[in-house]
């Protein structure tokens, strides 16, 4: 029993020092981003989710035991014996009987009780189950007990010259075919007989043969649990180690609380703060591009009332030249006086169209603007965006207080995790467990040399036993040999030759020695099929399909008052949900330990990393992270009073109708260009003289009218500055002067709106926030418990060498212990039933080959004898 208190003790302290319950690792990642169109403002903040941690993987060992067993070529042998005993014996395992059978014995059945009506049904029960054996142990009795005296009788009968022993040998016309037919039924008696020998010896041999790897089972069954034994504390102290992975996550969390926290409440915030700032924003680039516009008008309207009265004298000038150049009297004559009179009729067209001396001047206006300019807008919408995103410096500022209470909780939350691995002394425990192992090993070892001549001798009692067999084989091969060779057809039953008879009484001798062994070796046969069949049906097969730990499992079997037997040895709490099926089970797929043997009944560690991983007064500190935004101005008085300015500086008082009506006009009312070319073309129609040429030369004067004052008026009017039309800027004056009033309430009532979310409203967002980063600062720690349970359950001290053993046994003890021996009793039992058919064919052909005393006499000597 010291081996079961070391083995309990050492459980024990592997199980107490770590317990989580099992939990999916659970994983989740979340990205938020939100982006403002502010120039200068500071980057965004990316909404801060819980992220997976890495707690790498329990430092692992390989075990070395493959509990697998392959037979090779005997296994068909195996089957074989397996196909016979299902025969014998097709009944399902017996779960039930058996368990009731052993809680009867287990409380004392007393002589008297057995007639009980249960116990008979019980004893039924048990014989209906054992027919098959029974039969078969039954006529193996009755061969045991009937071949001597057959035996006997057989030689007294023979001694009296009966049963064949008569030395006279009886004409028959059908000697031959009878001599042939009982040669080769002895012959096939005889192959079968040497067949089951050989499947005998072989049997004998692999249990020899398997000894040997008995050995390397035992020797890497001890490594494994040497392996077990040794692995198990570093991978305790690395599973209590990752706990710092995630208290290092948390405290760098905690030291980034205003990017992460701030951050969450800046992108929660920025959805209503930054539009409107973004919106102020872009009234400082109306206010450039409306300063821009007036200037354009200004410098336009400037430069076309200048153009105009200059252009105006030019017209006035050249129209009255022209007027006196058509007074020629060169202009009265025939023709050319009606090319002259339908110039004069167009003289009125030299003249200017548009008109721009009567537009109003934009100046008060410009004025107003680059007084509302001086403020710098941009700067105090700068100042605004600044200061909201400096809330998380705000954070960090207004929550170093619980940041540090905070950090001081982790590390005693740490250090009390390690003290309590500490408090079990599990490497002392592992210490005198693998001592244990290597004083058992060598123990075991010390035991090899009996062992092996235990086996010697076993073996060559088996050899010994096939040697019977194999000795009635060579009488039977002799007489056989020495019979067929040794026969003449030609001779007389007494004139036969010396060979011939001594086939004969080699025959007769093999039938003695038939006689002699053929019981003792069914009495082995019997003997081995008794035990080596019930040990297969009764516990290799239920142990191979796992039927045998329903009935080692079976609740109040040992004891009425104890329910379960193995946490009743373990842990001396047979009330334990722990049963050996599940301790096979979890161990054969390499999980932990803790879980095999549910320690967490007996160690609930769970508790222990909850309560220290999710300490209440932490919670409670995170509770009272408070954050105040309150102190954020987003746009100043100055700011503000700025954009009603812009609002007042008179772009509504502008002549904006008059001004496009003008520019819409041309400069001048016909195309100077297209009348200078028409009046050269008229005077081309004159006689050539001077009154042609002075028309030409008023046509080169009007091009040059055209060229230097209509082209830079209609290029002032297109091109202000080479950026926009007068007409655009006008256009877009306009637009600006009617939208502007409603633009710049709409971004005060947004920027006085955001301000007071961030002054009344702002609490609910941070509560919101908070609790979403405290809840991440949790994850981490659920991370870490999750993995600890996880790896808890499955990676540390993990059991298969427990499972190991059990396969192991059932290697050693079933197929390499009884499936020899059922093969062993399988081959020799073939050999005892083939012995009757060998002595009746021994009997039946020794008359054809012994010499015979007296003879019946014909005059033909080739007659059959028989």
């Amino acid at each position: 029993m010291l081996w079961k208190t070391r083995l309990a003790l050492l459980l024990f302290y592997c199980g107490g020092s770590c317990s989580w319950a099992r939990e999916d690792r659970q994983q989740q990642q979340q990205k938020n981003s939100a982006s403002t169109g502010a120039p200068a403002r500071a980057d965004t903040h990316r909404a801060h989710a819980a992220e997976v941690l890495d707690f790498g993987y329990v430092p692992s060992v390989v075990y070395e035991t493959h509990a697998y067993y392959e037979p090779g070529p005997i296994g068909l042998l195996f089957h074989m014996v397996h196909a016979l005993l299902y025969a014998v014996q097709p009944n399902p395992f017996p779960k039930d009987l058996i368990v009731k059978l052993l809680q009867q014995n287990m409380g004392g059945i007393k002589p008297e009780e057995l007639q009980k009506p249960e116990n008979v049904v019980l004893t039924l029960q048990a014989i209906y189950y054992e027919i098959g054996f029974i039969v078969l142990a039954v006529l193996g009795f009755l061969f045991l007990i009937l071949m001597p005296l057959v035996g006997f009788f057989f030689c007294m009968c023979r001694c009296c010259e009966n049963c064949g022993g008569e030395m006279h040998q009886r004409h028959r016309k059908n000697a031959d075919c009878q001599r042939g037919f009982y040669t080769a039924s002895l012959i096939a008696s005889s192959i079968f007989i040497t067949a089951g020998v050989l499947v005998a010896y072989t049997a004998n041999h692999n249990i020899t043969t398997q000894i040997k790897s008995t050995r390397r089972l035992v020797s890497t069954n001890i490594r494994d649990l040497k392996s077990f034994a040794n692995y198990t504390p570093a991978q305790i102290d690395y599973l209590t180690a990752q706990y710092t992975t995630a208290k290092n996550k948390v405290l760098s969390d905690l030291d980034n609380i205003g990017p992460l926290l701030g951050g969450r409440i800046h992108n929660q915030l920025e959805k209503e703060v930054v539009p409107a700032l973004d919106n102020a924003l872009r009234m400082t680039g109306a206010m450039r591009e409306t300063k821009e516009a007036l200037e354009n008008v200004s410098t336009s309207l400037e430069t076309l009332q200048d153009g105009t009265g200059k252009l105006q004298r030019s017209l006035q000038a050249e129209r009255s030249s022209l007027s006196n150049t058509l007074n020629d009297p060169a202009c009265s004559n025939g023709d050319v006086a009606h090319t002259c009179s339908t110039i004069r009729g167009t003289l009125s067209q030299l003249a200017i169209s548009a008109n721009f001396n009567g537009l109003p001047d934009v100046s008060p206006q410009l004025a107003n603007l680059e007084t509302v300019m001086k403020t710098d807008l941009s700067y105090i919408v700068q100042k605004g965006y600044s200061a909201f995103n400096d809330t998380p410096l705000m954070v960090r500022e207004q929550t170093k207080g619980v940041v540090s209470r905070v950090k001081a909780l982790l590390d005693k939350s740490g250090a009390e995790i390690i003290g309590f691995t500490k408090m079990f002394p599990v490497e002392p425990a592992l210490e005198n467990f693998t001592k244990f192992l290597s004083d058992g090993q060598k123990n075991i070892e010390a035991y090899y040399p009996q062992i092996d001549q235990l086996d010697f001798y076993r073996w060559i009692g088996c050899v010994v036993v096939c040697c019977m067999v194999v000795l009635i084989l060579a009488f039977n091969i002799l007489g056989l040999m020495c019979g067929s060779c040794g026969y003449d057809k030609n001779a007389t039953p007494t004139t036969r030759g010396c060979m011939s008879n001594t086939g004969g009484n080699l025959l007769m001798a093999g039938v003695g020695f038939s006689f002699i062994f053929s019981w003792v070796l069914m009495g082995i046969v019997v003997t081995s099929f008794v035990a080596g069949g019930n040990t297969e049906k009764l516990v290799c097969e239920p142990l191979a399909n796992r039927q045998l730990f329903k009935v080692i499992d079976t609740p109040f079997l040992v004891h009425p008052a104890k329910k379960n037997f193995l946490p009743g040895l373990l842990f001396q709490d047979p009330n334990l949900d722990l049963t050996l099926g599940s301790l096979y089970r979890d161990c054969y797929e390499n999980n932990g330990i803790y879980a095999a043997l549910k320690l967490e009944n007996k160690f609930n560690f769970v508790k222990f990393i909850n309560a220290t991983a999710y300490n209440p007064e932490l919670a409670s500190i995170l509770e009272r992270v408070n954050v105040d935004l309150q102190g954020v101005t987003l746009l100043e008085q100055e700011g503000k009073d700025n954009l009603i300015n812009f609002a007042n500086t008179g772009l509504g008082e502008i002549n904006y109708p008059g001004y496009l009506t003008e520019v819409n006009k041309g400069v001048t009312v016909v195309d100077l260009l297209s009348f200078a070319n028409e009046l050269e073309a008229q005077a081309d129609n004159l006689p050539r003289g001077a009154l042609g040429n002075a028309l030409k030369g008023h046509a080169s004067s009007i091009r040059q009218i055209h060229k230097e004052q209509v082209l830079p008026m209609e290029q002032a009017m297109k091109f202000v500055r080479a950026r926009s039309s007068l007409s655009q800027s006008i256009t877009l004056l306009q637009t600006t002067s009617r939208e502007l009033p409603t633009k710049v309430t709409n971004v005060l009532s947004a920027i006085d709106a955001a301000e007071y979310l961030i002054a009344n409203n702002a609490s609910q967002v941070v509560k919101q926030e908070t609790g979403k980063y405290v809840r991440n600062l949790v994850s981490y720690f659920r991370q870490y418990t999750n993995w600890a349970q996880n790896s808890l359950m499955l990676e540390v001290a993990q059991c298969k060498p427990i499972s190991n053993i059990i396969d192991s046994l059932e290697i050693i003890g079933c197929s390499f212990i009884i499936d020899s021996v059922n093969t062993f009793w399988f081959g020799l039992g073939g050999c005892c039933l083939f012995l009757i058919p060998s002595i009746i064919m021994s009997v039946k052909l020794a008359k054809f080959y012994r010499r015979m005393d007296t003879e019946d006499v014909f005059d033909d000597g080739s007659e059959n004898w028989s």
